[in-house]
């Protein structure tokens, strides 16, 4: 696959997720005024805390939406690689804020528990279930464009709130039912949990790419054994795999193959960024060679043919012996 194919496919991929969130911000502010009428009208917590984590979607939504658009923005000689890395950022302030909510749920339920106060279930039932109708609508248009961190973290952000609604219908349901107040606050901490939980996810994820980690689904063990097996390579040393992005992988390394002139590696070279391609979906690979019998100096440079010559047993404290061709030495 080319870079150029590449480039056309991901700048696709960033427009219909813009779109896409885009819609969702301006759908989740209805939410967001649904439930906080409802949450005061009905003094429930529940629909409260549920209302305060809207409002981090809403920051979140508009976050996502930025980070896309700066995706977009070509790559230019101070960032070469473009701005893909402003949507793992925006990633972790998205799971952070998260994480921050979930912690503020919970101090209020403790407070709730100490406190207990009356609710209206019918007004829970009727403003979750209008948070719960539009997020599921907004969750799975989301998912289908959910390849980045950045989209899956902002995806994240509206499950966890459909979530935090059925919370608050349980909640309703069962103070209806029995007049347990006590189960309002207890969901909310339920659903604090279960949000710090996927948050801290996000969080893993994104300070491994920023950490230039290994990505989870290559094993190195095994991409080292599938490129040893490319004909003409004898070893891999050096090697270093990382995600630029979300899904967009990097590799660079050390290859000794056989000896053979420049010309001659090519289709080893060939070989290897196909497989690295196909079966890893490594898109960016910088690949070294040197030859079995002259590491590290087997170059073209001006016309010459250089050959660094091992040195042999110690050297007995004498400087290491250099060859140089035949076609050097008519250029001297």
């Amino acid at each position: 696959m080319s870079a150029q194919h590449l480039g056309h496919q991901h700048n696709h991929t960033h427009g219909m997720a813009k779109q896409t969130l885009r819609f969702a911000f301006f759908l989740t502010i209805i939410i967001l005024v649904a439930e906080l009428v409802g949450g005061l009208i009905g003094n429930s917590l529940a629909l409260l805390s549920d209302a305060g984590h809207v409002v981090t979607d809403i920051f979140a939504l508009g976050l996502a939406w930025f980070a896309t658009v700066q995706a977009e923005r070509p790559a230019n000689a101070h960032k070469t690689f473009g701005y893909h890395r402003v949507g793992i950022l925006v990633a972790l302030v998205n799971a952070v804020t998260l994480i921050l909510i979930a912690f503020a749920i919970t101090w209020e339920a403790v407070q709730r528990f100490q406190h207990p106060q009356p609710v209206q279930p019918l007004v829970m039932f009727l403003s979750a279930g209008i948070g719960i109708a539009i997020n599921l609508f907004i969750g799975f248009g989301l998912q289908r464009e959910g390849h980045s961190l950045n989209v899956r973290a902002a995806t994240l952000h509206v499950f966890s709130d459909v979530a935090a609604s059925v919370g608050v219908i349980i909640a309703g349901i069962l103070i209806l039912l029995t007049g347990w107040t006590l189960a309002d606050p207890l969901l909310s901490v339920g659903i604090a949990v279960l949000i710090a939980i996927g948050a801290w996810l996000i969080i893993r994820e994104t300070t491994d790419i920023l950490m230039e980690a290994v990505p989870r689904d290559i094993s190195l063990s095994a991409l080292v054994n599938d490129m040893k097996g490319v004909r003409g390579v004898q070893d891999v040393h050096d090697l270093h795999v990382w995600s630029i992005a979300s899904g967009m992988y990097a590799l660079s390394c050390h290859t000794l193959i056989d000896d053979l002139p420049p010309s001659g590696s090519s289709p080893i070279l060939q070989s290897l960024t196909t497989l690295l391609n196909e079966k890893y979906h490594i898109g960016h690979a910088t690949i070294q060679f040197e030859c079995k019998n002259q590491q590290g100096a087997c170059c073209e440079m001006v016309g010459l043919y250089c050959r660094l010559e091992a040195v042999k047993e110690k050297c007995n404290g004498h400087h290491p012996t250099y060859e140089i061709s035949p076609l050097s030495k008519q250029n001297r």
